[in-house]
């Protein structure tokens, strides 16, 4: 049984590698990340040219027809690069609409997300504590809905917003219809800016088709923040590598120092084998529906928590240096610590691994 990846997920990871090495590199993050906004339009209509927007669409929708693992390794690339933009926020609707829309509004909703022509975002979080779909008190009144939502990533960008409201339910609406009010907060990530939304009254179109639940979307959601902690991580990995190598002291790189090659060498050893983790998660939410809640949250768990020692070994290993705003660690730190908390932190993730398997 080959455990590795095909030769078209490698080319897939290996193309998205390559553009963002040469269109994103980390002068240009630097000027993005200082901006704020979160998103370059050039960036994102190249990657959904390349196909990246409806990557895990049917083809006949305008999509490659591809499985949520690919999502989640173009995830670990973008969080290698900590590329800006709504990737993570618009596969997550594009998900909802699969599992939840009708053949109408498949054939309607998919095309122009596809295709990148829209943006989508999601909104399920109401809380530090209030973020799965048994915690949701947005309110649909007929086709009016009513409530608030918080930790919205790319709110004032999106065209579309898939909104998670009582009993289990996924509505549809336009981010710039009537009743609909964005708010942008101050996010730790710059690379994923945030928003708080008011809906009163707003028009909103219920997914009624399918048979996917909310829950699932929710599993979907802590692949993908998996993998892209995974990827920055490895990144920071890198970079620790590269400064040992560079700074010198008494005459000689730290590099060479016992203490600074057994911690960098001990953080390899913690990330890279959660590899694994989010590999059979995003596999399971796609061929074994009654393995992936666990795996989704075990992954979101232990692979953030990992991650997240590694961004602070990461600013230690790089001395005085590594606390300033100049040092570039800072960027996936901050990366890393949205990845950790957005939609359930680990001890979240923790609780509902041991309700599953019933302690």
């Amino acid at each position: 049984m080959d455990f590795g990846l095909s030769e078209e997920q490698e080319m897939l990871q290996e193309t998205i590698r390559g553009f963002a090495q040469n269109e994103c590199p980390t002068t240009r993050l630097r000027e993005l990340f200082d901006e704020g906004e979160g998103h370059d339009p050039t960036l994102w209509s190249a990657l959904a040219e390349m196909g990246v927007a409806g990557l895990i669409v049917p083809e006949e929708q305008g999509g490659a027809g591809m499985e949520l693992l690919d999502l989640a390794l173009v995830a670990e690339v973008l969080g290698e690069f900590a590329m800006p933009g709504p990737f993570l926020a618009h596969s997550l609707a594009v998900q909802g609409v699969m599992l939840r829309g009708s053949q109408a509004q498949r054939e309607a909703l998919l095309p122009a997300l596809a295709g990148g022509d829209q943006i989508a975002t999601v909104a399920f979080q109401e809380s530090d504590t209030a973020w799965a779909p048994a915690d949701w008190t947005a309110k649909l009144d007929g086709d009016r809905l009513s409530g608030v939502k918080t930790a919205v990533s790319h709110a004032t960008l999106a065209d579309r917003i898939l909104v998670g409201v009582q009993d289990d339910e996924l509505v549809w609406v336009d981010a710039k219809a009537q009743g609909v009010r964005i708010e942008s907060v101050d996010g730790i990530d710059r690379t994923r800016p945030l928003a708080t939304i008011t809906f009163t009254g707003a028009p909103a179109e219920r997914l009624e088709g399918g048979s996917g639940t909310a829950q699932q979307l929710l599993d979907a959601s802590a692949v993908l923040l998996a993998a892209d902690a995974f990827g920055a991580a490895s990144k920071l990995i890198d970079l620790d590598v590269a400064y040992a190598l560079d700074r010198e002291q008494f005459g000689q790189p730290i590099a060479q120092f016992q203490a600074i090659k057994h911690t960098i060498a001990r953080l390899a050893t913690e990330i890279e084998p959660t590899r694994a983790l989010w590999w059979y998660a995003a596999h399971a939410l796609d061929h074994l529906p009654d393995e992936a809640p666990r795996a989704a949250s075990v992954a979101k768990a232990h692979i953030t928590d990992r991650a997240m020692n590694a961004a602070r070994q990461s600013v230690e290993l790089h001395g005085g240096y590594g606390f300033t705003w100049e040092c570039e660690v800072q960027m996936w730190f901050k990366r890393i610590m949205f990845d950790r908390v957005m939609l359930g932190t680990p001890d979240q993730h923790r609780e509902r691994t041991a309700e599953i398997g019933g302690y």
